[in-house]
């Protein structure tokens, strides 16, 4: 006989039960390695991209990142002399804000700022964001790159994508099997805020506007039991 499909009912309390020991099971492991590191620093990501994140813990492996529970985070390091975890920590709490995470490592301040200036990836744009580019394509046949090198390096779109292309707000046409544009089209502009319209034009041109990079913000140095915060260049 088959089992009853009515719904569970979950107890709130069992529920919330869980979420603290969640917590506290990550504030545990920061203290953790923040007794076993020398160093705890906290960076800041702009232009989140998971598949790029992935690359970042592979390359620090043998150290320790956090990233996405900042109000837990920041509990985990103190945010006074109080309740700070270590002497001259809760400094550190001050610049948990926004797209935050922590590295708790023994590398020396100056490999972990020079590693996260070279770490940038470029990627399409999204929906939402503010475009780092202006995009025209020209008029007349429309090329694989939308313009971007001369035709005479560029080839043709195929014909079939005329009618995905129209329906994206492109003012295109057929003509001798090829697909041409009555007059020059503006994608998008910088400055201006993205639609999922544009942004799919631009995927499809191969306008790359968007970068993930790293930003080392301020640093703990537990051997000195100081906080230490970078210079924006």
């Amino acid at each position: 006989m088959p089992k009853s499909k009515r719904n569970k009912i979950i107890a709130l309390t069992k529920v919330e039960k869980k979420t603290r020991e969640d917590k506290e099971v990550i504030v545990d492991e920061i203290h953790n390695y923040l007794d076993e590191h020398k160093y705890c620093f906290v960076f800041s990501v702009e232009g989140m991209r998971n598949t790029f994140f992935k690359d970042l813990r592979t390359d620090w492996r043998g150290s320790r990142i956090f990233f996405g529970r900042t109000k837990i985070m920041a509990k985990a390091l103190g945010k006074s002399e109080e309740d700070e975890y270590k002497a001259g920590l809760g400094a550190l709490s001050e610049y948990m804000s926004g797209d935050v995470g922590l590295l708790l490592t023994d590398e020396e301040p100056q490999v972990v700022k020079d590693y996260f200036e070279s770490f940038v990836r470029e990627d399409y744009a999204r929906a939402g964001q503010v475009s780092t580019v202006t995009f025209t394509i020209p008029a007349g046949v429309v090329h694989s790159t939308g313009g971007k090198i001369p035709a005479e390096d560029d080839v043709p779109v195929v014909h079939s994508m005329e009618p995905t292309l129209r329906s994206l707000g492109m003012p295109t046409q057929l003509k001798a099997g090829k697909v041409e544009l009555f007059a020059p089209y503006e994608v998008c502009k910088t400055g201006q805020t993205l639609d999922s319209r544009q942004t799919r034009l631009l995927k499809h041109f191969g306008v790359t506007s968007s970068f993930f990079k790293v930003h080392t913000v301020a640093y703990y140095d537990s051997e000195k039991e100081e906080v230490k915060p970078f210079i924006s260049a």
